[in-house]
């Protein structure tokens, strides 16, 4: 490991990985908890998420322990008592090396507090001047890996480099826990799948609505590969997105199923881990999916899928043949409506299905890793 002064440090025996972003990011940070495993063989690697995002990595072989964080209460004694019962646990546990992997204020106190000797962290030009000031060595401007990476995994990475830490494996990638996958294959099986046979799984929703497709359209897709191909649909999303999920499977006159709100996020990885084909829009589930090595299809629009994830044989992408596509902006003329998406037929993004539903139905699901 390289130090602020530039000299190599003795390597820590314990490390602190801080991750606050949403699931995504969760997802695509398994490449630097891997690279730090791997440079720092006889380290004990710890990750510090938000809750509930834990599952996703409860059987990393990476990782020592996993600690989670809840979103800060609205009570300014509640979130005051709960940062300082965090704190106290983080400073027990005595970390040589913590590494905040975003520039938000909440990961910079906390990595502060653990009192490790060596805190690394990004610096955030918007940030407060103390911001940079809680990091024993602050990354300016990381530079991008080399040409073969994974570029939403080069996210994170980018920052380790810059200590000498890395990996060959660039690409993120989630093992599933054994008990997940039991609950998972019960769950399926009540819903009149069968967990060995071949089914798709479908996400149609995102956190920015912007970035969705419409609902009905998911329906007709998913009544055409019932028709064309016989294959099965499962549904998939959160407690919120349940009724939108019973409308989709409710219009797609196949035999559709949801499972929306009845997963935890790592039964979720254990049903997509078992799906023949995952297709959804810019969200966390086709990042979740690549990562179980389930073969992909996700539609962008608005969001440019090059700073996210790679094509090859098994991951596609789907995108709206605009001049104007991506413009990363929140919807057209600031309506938070996309007409990329709403003008992108059922005919395109089916003529994408059955190019990469070949090889995907030919894949054999592997024993969960």
């Amino acid at each position: 490991m390289i130090a602020a002064d530039g000299k190599r440090a003795a390597p820590p025996g314990k490390v602190l990985v801080i991750q606050l972003g949403d699931i995504g990011d969760v997802v695509l940070a398994t490449p630097t908890f891997r690279a730090l495993s791997e440079s720092f063989p006889h380290a004990r690697v710890h990750a510090l998420v938000r809750k509930p995002y834990g599952s996703l990595l409860s059987a990393d072989p990476h990782l020592a322990g996993i600690l989670e964080v809840s979103k800060s209460p609205r009570k300014f004694l509640e979130r005051v008592g709960g940062t300082f019962r965090l704190a106290r646990e983080l400073r027990g546990a005595k970390y040589d090396l913590v590494v905040d992997l975003r520039t938000g204020d909440r990961g910079a106190i906390l990595a502060f507090l653990t009192g490790a000797p060596a805190r690394v962290g990004r610096h955030g030009d918007e940030k407060p001047f103390w911001h940079d000031l809680l990091f024993t060595r602050v990354i300016v401007s990381p530079p991008h890996g080399p040409p073969q990476v994974h570029p939403g995994g080069d996210q994170s990475l980018r920052v380790v480099r810059e200590i000498g830490v890395d990996t060959e494996d660039s690409r993120p990638r989630l093992y599933v826990d054994p008990a997940a996958l039991v609950r998972a294959r019960v769950l399926l099986a009540a819903e009149g799948i069968d967990p060995d046979g071949r089914f798709a799984t479908v996400n149609p929703f995102s956190r920015w609505r912007y970035k969705e497709w419409g609902h009905p359209k998911w329906s007709e897709l998913i009544g055409r590969l019932w028709e064309t191909h016989r294959l099965p649909t499962v549904v998939v999303g959160s407690r919120e997105e349940a009724d939108a999920a019973g409308a989709i499977v409710r219009g797609s006159g196949a035999p559709t199923r949801s499972t929306a709100g009845k997963t935890t996020l790592g039964e979720l990885a254990a049903v997509l881990g078992r799906s023949s084909l995952h297709m959804g829009v810019d969200s966390a589930a086709p990042h979740i999916a690549a990562a179980v090595g389930t073969p992909s299809l996700t539609i962008f629009g608005p969001s440019d899928w090059r700073a996210w994830t790679v094509v090859d044989d098994l991951h596609r992408v789907v995108t709206p043949d605009r001049h104007c596509v991506p413009c990363h902006r929140k919807g057209c003329d600031g309506t938070e409506r996309s007409l990329c998406l709403e003008e992108l037929t059922v005919g395109e993004v089916l003529r994408a299905v059955e190019e990469i539903l070949p090889p995907a139905l030919a894949r054999l699901i592997p024993p969960p890793r």
